[in-house]
């Protein structure tokens, strides 16, 4: 007899679960977690860790682990046997581990690659669509007639006259292509004369360059950055392969 699961009056069988499951976008979230447990299904915990994994769950669930049934009742809802909840909750530090193993010895090869993009900057920004009212605010801001965050407040198009025109600390991913590029070579203090920038008429100050540093939260980032490509590549790759075998 093949196994059946009806929520109201749907019936899931084996013959309608994939084009349900497709229907649902659900493939994708289901191909994460298979690969998941496939990475780290030969990592280990040790007994602390795993004491420590059960309380916490025993903590969000706000469950007392004094009281078995408490738990039994709770996997009878989630369809769950107690070892594939014991599953559930190591996971986390599994990844950790897996993570770790897998990619902790290329993350300065791969930060020193991001790095530009990881730097980070704060400018000021002064926009309109006026050509001319560009001009003379950059001449009075050169001259010294007034400042830029005056002007900013006064004349700027956009959200950055709530700031006095400050922008910042943002990646330099963070703003236009063409404004980074002209931010990361100018010189702290200085005033870049008006540029078109799609529709607008920009002009720009560079107030500080922040260098990016390999400290255990970029560590972390990088760490998650690669976990993620490395995931969403398989994701791709094994539903690709399986529906090019049916």
């Amino acid at each position: 007899m093949n196994p059946s699961l009806q929520v109201g009056k749907i019936v899931i069988t084996p013959e309608n679960i994939f084009p349900l499951l497709a229907e649902k976008q659900m493939i994708a979230p289901l191909a994460r977690e298979i690969i998941l447990d496939q990475a780290v299904a030969n990592i280990e915990c040790t007994s602390e860790e795993t004491m420590m994994a059960e309380q916490q769950f025993f903590m969000q669930m706000q469950m007392n682990p004094n009281e078995p049934q408490q738990l039994q009742t709770w996997l009878e809802r989630n369809y769950l046997t107690r070892e594939q909840l014991q599953q559930r909750i190591l996971r986390g530090i599994k990844l950790e581990k897996y993570k770790q193993q897998t990619w902790s010895n290329d993350l300065e090869s791969y930060y020193l690659k991001r790095k530009r993009q990881l730097d980070k900057i704060i400018y000021s920004l002064i926009r309109t669509k006026n050509p001319g009212q560009a001009q003379e605010l950059y001449f009075r801001i050169s001259e010294g007639e007034k400042e830029f965050a005056e002007l900013a407040r006064q004349h700027s198009q956009g959200a950055e006259s709530e700031t006095g025109g400050l922008i910042g600390p943002v990646e330099l991913t963070v703003p236009h292509p063409e404004i980074a590029q002209k931010l990361m070579t100018s010189q702290p203090g200085q005033v870049l004369p008006p540029t078109r920038i799609g529709e607008w008429i920009v002009i720009l100050r560079l107030e500080k360059y922040l260098a990016a540093q390999l400290d255990q939260n970029m560590k972390r980032r990088l760490l998650d950055e690669l976990f993620n490509t490395w995931l969403n590549e398989s994701i791709q790759k094994e539903v690709q392969f399986q529906l090019q075998g049916e």
